[in-house]
């Protein structure tokens, strides 16, 4: 966990987004939250990470999603470096789809 950004605000957000019930909550809280750019950068982000957890190449990451290549390097140290959370919200996922 990165004690960079864990603080009492940031606890806050995340207490917030636990009380979201349903997609179309998520839809108007992140609305009301974040800039058009924020959402497309998240989005993109987390399409970036199924496709490279899914072994996909670079190029057609680019092709697909428009993603720059140090945006999909960060994503990628991430899925490797990181906290596993990627992973354990696609495994989530993946059984909730079962």
């Amino acid at each position: 966990m990165n004690s960079k950004i864990r603080n009492a605000d940031t606890d806050f957000l995340f207490e917030a987004i636990l009380q979201l019930r349903d997609i179309d909550e998520c839809y108007r809280f992140f609305e009301d939250l974040c800039t058009v750019t924020e959402m497309k950068s998240m989005s993109q982000r987390i399409v970036v990470a199924k496709m490279l957890r899914e072994k996909k190449v670079y190029n057609d990451i680019v092709n697909e999603t428009g993603a720059s290549t140090a945006t999909i390097s960060r994503v990628k140290r991430s899925l490797e470096y990181g906290c596993d959370a990627y992973s354990l919200v696609f495994d989530r996922m993946e059984q909730a789809e079962q």
